[in-house]
C-alpha cells in the first residue's frame, strides 16, 4: 500500500532525522554495545520473519518444516555471541537475512534431526494463527522464491507503517476516520470528498486538508520503518526505489 505515494512525499524532502536505527545498532556491534545489538537484532528477526517462511515455501519445504527452519534460523542467528561479525560489509538488513538464510538452508540444517528447533529455545514467535495462514494468500504466480522474498518483504514493511499510523489514529479516537481514509494512500477507490465530508459533518476542504495530513504522516513512519533496515540515511531512497520494484514484480 501506497510505496509510490511515499516516494513522492517523502524522498525529495531531504534527510530526515536518523538517529540510532536498529540495523546501524547491529553493524556497530562490539564491546558494550553487544547486549543492545542483540536487543535490536532480536526486533528485527521478529518484525521480519515472515517473508523468509514465504521463501523457505516456495522453495520447496512443506508447512511445517518451513516454520521449524525460520525458528531453527532465528535462534541460531540470536544465540550468536559474536555480533561484531556482522560487518558494514553485509549490507542492509534484508539483504544480509536472504544470504545468511540462504547459507543456513545449505549448511546447517539436518533434515534428519526429529527434535524441533535442536533443543533451542523459541526466541522468535511466529503468529497465533501460524504463518501457512498467511501464506495461503500469496498468490500462485511462478516467480521465484528470491522475488517472492523481496516482494513479501516490501509489503511487511508497507503493513507496519500502515498499522503504527492506525494505531496513532485509534489513540486520538480517530479510527473510524482513519478506515475511511486509509485508501487514499494507495490507489484503491475511495468515496469522494464531499460524501466524507457529510458523513463526518466537516466541510470538503477539511477533508483534502485530513487526507493530506494522513499522507504525510504515512511518509514519515514508512521512512522510519525502512530507516531500521539501512545502515545510513543516503541508503533510504535507493531502499524506496528497490521495495517499489519488488511490489510491482
Amino acid at each position: 500500500m501506497g510505496l509510490s505515494t511515499f516516494y513522492r512525499h517523502a524522498v525529495p524532502g531531504g534527510a530526515a532525522t536518523f538517529g540510532t536505527t536498529h540495523w546501524s545498532v547491529v553493524l556497530a556491534a562490539g564491546g558494550s554495545d553487544r547486549e543492545k545489538a542483540r536487543e535490536a537484532l532480536e526486533q528485527l528477526c521478529a518484525a521480519y520473519w515472515y517473508p523468509l517462511y514465504v521463501f523457505a515455501r516456495r522453495q520447496g519445504y512443506a508447512a511445517a518444516e518451513s516454520e521449524d527452519l525460520t525458528q531453527e534460523f532465528f535462534a541460531r542467528l540470536l544465540q550468536r555471541n559474536d555480533l561484531a561479525e556482522v560487518s558494514p560489509e553485509r549490507g542492509r538488513f534484508r539483504s544480509f537475512l536472504l544470504a545468511s538464510f540462504k547459507h543456513f538452508l545449505a549448511n546447517e540444517y539436518h533434515r534428519q534431526q526429529t527434535e524441533k528447533r535442536g533443543g533451542l529455545a523459541t526466541l522468535v514467535s511466529l503468529e497465533r494463527e501460524g504463518p501457512e495462514t498467511r501464506y495461503r494468500l500469496e498468490p500462485a504466480d511462478p516467480v521465484t522464491s528470491e522475488i517472492l522474498f523481496e516482494r513479501r518483504w516490501a509489503l511487511t514493511v508497507l503493513e507496519r507503517a500502515v498499522e503504527r499510523v492506525r494505531e496513532e489514529y485509534a489513540v486520538s479516537e480517530k479510527a473510524d476516520l482513519f478506515e475511511e481514509l486509509k485508501d487514499f494512500l494507495s490507489n484503491q477507490k475511495s468515496l469522494p470528498h464531499a460524501a466524507i465530508a457529510s458523513k463526518y459533518g466537516i466541510s470538503v476542504g477539511a477533508v483534502g486538508v485530513t487526507i493530506h495530513r494522513l499522507r504525510k504522516r504515512y511518509a514519515e513512519v514508512l521512512r522510519e520503518e525502512i530507516s531500521h533496515t539501512v545502515s545510513t540515511p543516503e541508503d533510504i531512497a535507493d531502499e524506496v526505489r528497490h521495495l517499489i520494484a519488488a511490489v510491482g514484480r
